[in-house]
């Protein structure tokens, strides 16, 4: 995010900022900074999936923060990529930076990498707490600027961007915002969260007269999230920057600092543009000045009235009135109840899937989910199964296709996904996209359960919030390459029953009845957590495994938000936590008692019991069995084909043609 070498320019000259004592004030924070920051200081280790338990205590305590200083929070994040998909370019290097990080910490290397769910669990977090926040349409940085200045109040971000951006109140940068050292204040002052406060006026100063109207332009030149370098380098090759831009003169930020000193000879960014554009060839001066002046304009502040949004849940910006959407969509879209995923899949058709720490050898752990995603954009891209009667050859060329950018080994592809065809209740003719809400609860019920492979009158016996999870743990058990192993899925099963014994035992609720029994089981699980575990090593294979079922989930999640939540969202700070389930299949594999962790709570113990028989009942009885022989093995990977390559119901139900995709090199 941001500007290259803005930030840490920054940092090496603290007369840049001024002390800060935030209380008493509204304060616009940068939603992604917000969960990647708290992400990265709660996460402990970033190969095994990420614990969103520890995430969403750090949210809590966040806010816990600012309400205890009378500061009153307003969240912005980010939307999906907008029409325009001007970041293309740099969402793909970014999506390869991850993937090479996640190749690193797959071999043991350090590195930090964003587990899959974080947003999902931050935005839950947010509901839970209260805590009012808006999912922009697209990028969100000019939304933030625009409500901050609006309000006169500071913004909370660690994007370099800020340092850009004219704000009335300045930009706070996270990495100042000491909001676990909350101070007491003095005489009637209430307390206090000791901050920084970067200053516009003391920046340009250090430039002599630089205009700070220049600084949009300086951002664009020296390269931003939006523009092609490449096409400045010319001027770069032919202007003598003052002070020099070569190495020993000013070292690694010699040429964001003759930047601003040549600048800072123009009265404003006009003349500064003119005489940029005379050291380019003539041929490329109109095209690079329409690119600067629309780059330029990405550092305005919105205009867009967001106080309507927090006062009413109305959110009407440009782009969105531009896009067509269905209202219902719009209003999803910005209350965080549907993934910037469905919008690009929507107005763009083209998606990225998030890299895990996987096994780079073997397919990406996204291909599980594929017949979700593909009902996904059958729902979204609307086709209708009204064409039988064409050929099949007819029928397929009129599938859309949406493009997915996901991993093929260590390299960053895209591949050509068709949408899958639906069943009659949701053609075109009969409810179109903007009518989906009016479908009755029980078909989109139906639907989101043949797509994962399962009946209703199976889930039950399930707590309700329990129910979606258990569909996703049947979808994944039929569908993961390689085949799911038996400690693996009772590892899964035990890691969500310690969910719901910590959820019952910690319940805010003091009117809420706790067994005995719960809480000596709970201790006892606490007790067990606490003992040094014998095998630290890292099962890659495991690892792969259940980053496939997470694939599933998140796609379960979207699939169960875009039909309007037919089953409960489940908690993720409770469900996953990838410490937890790779040290329970370690210890499943050598101490098999381990399953009986939770035995002095018959609750419990009955709700495992349940879990497991709901998940092994969607297979057959031999599908966990090991081969005894060589030749009952070959029988087994007979039997085995046969059960995987059958397929699912889900597939015969949405007519899906789950190699109907097309690989292609980006």
């Amino acid at each position: 995010m941001g500007v290259p070498g803005v930030s840490s320019f920054v940092e090496e000259h603290g007369s840049f900022f001024t002390e800060l004592r935030v209380r008493d004030t509204k304060l616009v924070i940068d939603g992604s900074s917000l969960y990647h920051q708290l992400c990265f200081a709660s996460a402990a280790d970033f190969r095994r999936g990420g614990d969103y338990g520890p995430l969403a205590a750090a949210v809590g305590e966040f806010f816990g923060s600012l309400r205890a200083c009378r500061v009153a929070p307003f969240v912005l994040l980010d939307g999906g990529r907008g029409a325009d998909d001007r970041k293309l370019p740099t969402l793909k290097g970014r999506a390869a930076e991850r993937l090479r990080a996640a190749h690193g910490l797959s071999r043991g290397e350090g590195g930090c990498l964003v587990p899959l769910l974080t947003r999902e669990a931050f935005v839950q977090a947010l509901g839970r707490l209260g805590v009012p926040f808006l999912q922009c349409f697209a990028e969100a940085d000019r939304e933030i600027a625009g409500l901050a200045n609006r309000w006169g109040c500071p913004v909370l971000s660690l994007d370099s961007d800020f340092c850009v951006f004219d704000l009335a109140a300045g930009y706070c940068p996270l990495s100042h915002f000491q909001w676990r050292s909350v101070r007491p204040g003095e005489g009637a002052a209430g307390c206090y969260i000791p901050a920084r406060c970067f200053s516009l006026e003391r920046f340009c100063g250090h430039f002599g007269l630089l205009n700070k109207r220049l600084l949009p332009l300086f951002a664009v030149v020296k390269g931003n999230d939006y523009i092609d370098l490449a096409a400045l380098e010319v001027f770069f090759s032919k202007v003598r920057l003052p002070g020099g831009c070569g190495a020993g003169k000013g070292g690694k930020h010699a040429r964001l600092q003759g930047l601003l000193r040549w600048l800072a000879q123009f009265a404003g960014p006009a003349e500064a543009v003119d005489s940029l554009l005379k050291y380019l060839r003539k041929h490329q001066r109109e095209e690079i000045r329409e690119l600067l002046c629309t780059s330029m304009e990405d550092y305005t502040p919105s205009d867009v009235g967001l106080e309507d949004f927090f006062q009413n849940g109305r959110y009407e910006c440009e782009a969105a009135r531009k896009a067509d959407l269905p209202q219902w969509v719009l209003d999803a879209l910005a209350k965080g109840k549907l993934a910037p995923f469905i919008s690009d899949a929507l107005i763009l058709r083209s998606t990225f899937l998030h890299v895990q720490v996987e096994n780079m050898q073997r397919p990406s752990a996204h291909s599980t989910a594929l017949p979700i995603r593909q009902v996904i954009y059958g729902l979204l891209l609307k086709v209708s199964q009204n064409t039988e009667a064409a050929s099949p050859s007819k029928q397929t060329s009129e599938l859309p296709v949406v493009c997915e950018f996901d991993r093929l080994q260590k390299t960053l592809k895209k591949t050509f996904v068709q949408a899958a065809s639906l069943p009659p209740d949701f053609c075109d003719d009969h409810f179109p996209l903007d009518k989906l809400i009016e479908v009755p609860t029980s078909c989109r019920q139906t639907l989101l359960l043949e797509t994962l492979g399962v009946k209703m009158s199976l889930l039950e016996s399930i707590p309700s919030h329990l129910q979606l999870p258990v569909a996703v743990t049947c979808h994944w058990i039929c569908c993961s390459e390689p085949k799911v192993k038996l400690p693996q899925l009772k590892a899964l099963l035990l890691m969500i029953v310690s969910g719901e014994l910590h959820r019952i035992t910690n319940d805010p609720d003091p009117t809420a009845v706790r067994a005995e029994d719960d809480t000596i089981a709970y201790n006892e699980f606490l007790k067990w957590k606490e003992k040094k575990l014998h095998n630290k090593d890292f099962d890659l294979d495991a690892a792969h495994s259940f980053c496939q079922w997470q694939c599933c989930l998140q796609m379960g999640l979207y699939l169960n938000q875009l039909l309007c939540t037919p089953l409960s969202e489940p908690d993720l700070s409770r469900l996953y936590s990838g410490t937890l389930v790779h040290r329970l299949y370690q210890e499943l594999k050598s101490t098999p008692s381990v399953e009986n962790l939770f035995s002095s709570s018959p609750k419990m113990t009955l709700l495992y019991q349940v879990l497991l028989n709901t998940v092994t009942s969607t297979v057959s009885p031999e599908f966990f069995q090991k081969p005894a022989s060589c030749k009952k093995k070959k029988a087994s990977t007979k039997k085995k084909k046969t059960t995987r390559c059958a397929i699912p119901q889900a597939q015969r139900v949405c007519n899906v043609n789950r190699f109907a995709s097309l690989a292609v090199d980006d």
